[in-house]
């Protein structure tokens, strides 16, 4: 596809008018001052080829994290109708759940500032890290393995790693329902079954801050936030299983493709009818690598918890470490929306978007159905990430979806080459933030500056109305995957 048209709707909405073999429009959350970045990759082309795919709703979307992806944008939402529409493991990612959870403590800043360091280490310790890291102590048999994949974070709870109140405070309750662990291939199995509880690569990490500034003090107080508190924020996803999932129904989606007649405008945009067998595997099997992920990130925050307990001689009690919340940024849910005045049942892919319900929403928890799910966005190691919650505009605009993170704006081998000679763990700690990882490059392609500014991501959807700003975390110590 040529030169992408785009068409100001307002101050943070961009249109890709219908043209050619589009069946609707696109749609951009940016603003004015991002556009030169995003036009430098091809994401807004992968915008225009969604909105060609059979069945979809509403426009084809991207928040303003967008970047290039595989197949979809990086930000990228869409939703399709179960009589035509499509899945795409594109639309999804090869991380599948990848995702972010939040802890709060009983902690101010002040009562960690001596043994942040300590802290850290013992994180580094605790938590394997790096491409390809196992955990020595926990070998799960084929069956377990399948037990995983088929109740997520409640076979962990289930084990003693975390309580039901944990349950309580995850996106689908840290279980996505019709998970399929037969159809996950050998393969899949064996690269992810002692990768449970461990971080893995990439972006990945385990992040150690505090609430340096609050923009909604009801809405603060409600999520248990107060300036000064310390916070833990985990992102991590589905490890080794979830990347060959994907691999795997890449393989299927292109037969599938040819088989049902469906035309793609870019071979990564391989998917099925959602009704098909194929399509219905993929589902299946992508619940069982997302309830992985949902495990996977509750046992790191076991791990947290020992750590914490570990370094500051505290007791749960004391600690206080509760989840506040846990989102997915990588699926496809089915769902149900109000489109052109009716409801209707469909497949919303997600893929690097953040789910964003409002208050009252029936999937929102009921600790947050008076202050809409908590929305959570990591930024950078070295700045901020933010907490917001969802919004009846989001509901109503973007099938309840928002941004989920800054996004990068460097390659990792460019981010890599601007950190040549540098010595960034030092830079960080001369800003009072202890850096630990698995390697050297694993540390420098995180620099800041491979990232947009979260807090310009994040004004963008504030001000667009898809979600509301509460907090601003900043970082004390971070373990790198």
């Amino acid at each position: 596809m040529a030169q992408i048209k785009l068409r100001q709707v307002d101050e943070y909405r961009w249109e890709i008018p219908r043209e050619g073999k589009m069946r609707t429009r696109g749609l951009i959350f940016a603003s004015k001052e991002m556009l030169p970045k995003i036009h430098e990759d091809r994401s807004l082309e992968q915008v225009a080829n969604v909105a060609t795919l059979p069945g979809i709703e509403g426009p084809s979307m991207a928040m303003p994290d967008i970047h290039w992806g595989y197949g979809f944008p990086i930000g990228g939402v869409a939703a399709f109708n179960l009589e035509e529409g499509v899945v795409s493991p594109g639309g999804v990612g090869y991380d599948i759940n990848c995702g972010v959870r939040l802890l709060r403590t009983n902690l101010e800043r002040q009562a960690i500032a001596d043994r942040i360091e300590e802290l850290v280490n013992a994180l580094f310790d605790n938590i394997p890290t790096g491409v390809g890291s196992r955990r020595k102590d926990l070998k799960l048999t084929v069956p377990t393995l399948k037990e995983v994949m088929r109740y997520g974070a409640a076979w962990a709870v289930k084990q003693g790693f975390g309580t039901t109140d944990d349950l309580a405070h995850i996106e689908a309750g840290g279980q996505i329902p019709g998970a399929d662990p037969d159809l996950v291939s050998q393969f899949a199995m064996d690269r992810g079954k002692d990768q449970l509880g461990t971080l893995g690569s990439g972006n990945h990490f385990v992040e150690v801050g505090y609430v340096a500034e609050i923009y909604d003090e009801p809405l603060a107080r409600a999520l248990g936030l107060f300036p000064g508190q310390v916070t833990v924020i985990i992102h991590t996803g589905s490890r080794g299983l979830g990347h060959q999932v994907c691999d795997d129904f890449i393989k299927v989606m292109l037969k599938a493709s040819a088989k049902y007649g469906i035309e793609l405008p870019d071979r990564q945009l391989c998917s099925a009818p959602i009704r098909s067998p194929e399509g219905q595997q993929y589902l299946a099997a992508m619940a069982a690598a997302a309830n992985f992920a949902f495990a996977n990130r509750q046992m790191i925050t076991h791990w947290v918890r020992e750590s914490f307990e570990q370094v500051l001689k505290m007791g749960p009690r004391d600690l206080g470490l509760e989840l506040i919340y846990d989102v997915a940024h990588n699926i496809a849910k089915i769902e149900k929306h109000v489109i052109d005045g009716k409801e209707k049942t469909v497949c919303v892919h997600r893929k690097g978007a953040t789910r964003a319900f409002p208050p009252g929403h029936p999937e929102v928890p009921p600790a947050y159905r008076e202050t809409g799910q908590p929305v959570l966005i990591p930024g950078d190691m070295g700045r901020y990430s933010f907490v917001l919650v969802g919004t009846q505009r989001a509901l109503e605009e973007t099938f309840g979806s928002t941004c989920h993170g800054a996004g990068r704006e460097l390659s990792r081998a460019a981010a890599i080459k601007a950190a040549k000679g540098r010595r960034v763990v030092q830079e960080m700690a001369a800003k009072g933030i202890i850096v630990r990882g698995a390697g050297r490059d694993t540390i420098d392609e995180e620099i800041s500056e491979a990232y947009k500014d979260v807090e310009n991501v994040v004004n963008v959807t504030h001000g667009a109305g898809i979600s509301k700003k509460v907090a601003k975390l900043k970082p004390l110590g971070v373990i790198k995957g």
